[in-house]
């Protein structure tokens, strides 16, 4: 039976993930990264990492900012041999102070992010985002009658066009908002109306922002910091409005939605 190997992950400003194992040697042994499988994807994605000695009896192993990883959570394997079966490595420590502050750099297109973490089995998994375009969400203030999100987008500009859609998931409900967009043309402000979202069939309403018109929308969320799942971890009060209750939250993929339900 294998021996548990804890694997410790460091980034660093420019993207790049080191992952370190304790082999004093790494002979043919390499990390791999396997992409969780999803519908409609057969065979799921891997990247395999070289190992080399460190020299202070640690092996590394370099994931480098590009080819960017696709968009999915991806779980760490040694795999010792080449005709080995795959080792799942546990999380030890991760490094993570440098994503911290990630939103304060834009960020060109395509926007690739990958953020380390332990799994809830306590092994080490690395989240991925890799999109054309993203409107990285800030401050979210919710009010008696309203919620105002600040954002910013990255990966293109906001024209005088700009509107920020909400639309009801599997309904063709839409409400359309115009920001307050700052004048870099990145930044901006909305405010939406929780009258607005109730009273009609729709239960979650997925968040994007259209930069101009006709443009294909982008996806408010926020990932561009060191938490790779934010769904319980950033939880909003739900605001009472015309018997039912409305709320922002964070979607698995950590996007911003908003949710009306009936109180009970």
């Amino acid at each position: 039976m294998n021996t548990e190997i804890r694997v410790t992950c460091g980034a660093d400003a420019d993207g790049r993930l080191t992952f370190a194992l304790p082999l004093a040697t790494p002979g043919s042994a390499h990390l791999v990264l396997k992409a969780r499988p999803r519908k409609g994807v057969p065979d799921p994605a891997a990247r395999r990492l070289p190992l080399e000695a460190s020299g202070d009896g640690r092996t590394l192993a370099v994931l480098e900012p590009l080819p960017a990883l696709e968009e999915g959570r991806w779980d760490a394997f040694l795999v010792r041999e080449p005709d080995a079966e795959p080792q799942q490595l546990v999380s030890g420590p991760l490094d993570l102070r440098v994503l911290v502050d990630g939103a304060r750099v834009d960020r060109p297109s395509p926007v690739a992010v990958r953020i380390p973490y332990r799994a809830l089995d306590g092994f080490l998994a690395v989240r991925a985002w890799l999109r054309p375009a993203h409107a990285e969400a800030g401050p979210i203030e919710v009010g008696d009658k309203a919620t105002t999100v600040t954002a910013r987008l990255h990966g293109t500009d906001l024209g005088e066009d700009a509107v920020v859609r909400l639309r009801g998931r599997r309904s063709r409900e839409e409400r359309l908002l115009g920001p307050s967009v700052d004048a870099d043309g990145r930044g901006l402000r909305f405010t939406v109306d929780h009258a607005d979202l109730t009273g009609v069939d729709v239960r979650y309403w997925d968040v994007h922002v259209l930069p101009t018109a006709g443009a294909a929308p982008v996806r408010v969320g926020r990932v561009l910091d060191d938490v790779a799942d934010r769904k319980h971890s950033f939880v909003y009060a739900a605001a009472p409005e015309g018997g039912q209750l409305v709320r922002p939250y964070y979607t698995v993929d950590n996007d911003l939605s908003f949710e009306v339900t009936d109180p009970g």
